[in-house]
């Protein structure tokens, strides 16, 4: 069955969130989702991520899918929903930045994959992306006094 997720990243000042939804096979597991959402940013996937289950984002008690743990290759996006159910899902990505990600299930219902569509299937996007490293400067670095 083919899902349909929002992925939204909060911005801490409340003024554009990043808002990305798209449709997905409910078979593809964590890293394939992990791989998604990294594509969506074009961030640099150099940095260790989990996904969890909790009240809030920032709740102590979660329900953890760690990238070294094989839980990630074996966890289904439908068994992560239906996982889920009464709480909310989370992708966080680079422990030290720390980018928590919410993940969602629209409203739409999950349905049978179109044919001719590849999936995932890009529904729509901000029109912004986050910037991964926003404080780097090449030029600093290299320049001479």
């Amino acid at each position: 069955m083919i899902y349909t997720l929002k992925i939204k990243l909060p911005n801490p000042s409340d003024q554009n969130d990043w808002e990305y939804i798209t449709e997905v096979d409910g078979g593809c597991n964590l890293e394939d989702l992990h791989l998604i959402i990294q594509g969506a940013v074009e961030f640099d996937n150099d940095h260790m991520y989990e996904f969890y289950i909790a009240n809030t984002a920032h709740s102590r008690e979660r329900k953890h899918f760690e990238c070294d743990d094989q839980i990630i290759c074996n966890t289904t996006i439908e068994s992560f929903i239906q996982t889920s159910r009464g709480k909310k899902m989370f992708y966080l990505f680079d422990y030290g930045d720390s980018w928590v990600f919410q993940v969602s299930k629209t409203r739409k219902k999950p349905f049978e994959a179109i044919a001719n569509i590849s999936y995932p299937n890009v529904i729509s996007q901000s029109d912004f992306k986050p910037e991964q490293y926003p404080d780097w400067d090449d030029e600093d670095d290299f320049e001479d006094d």
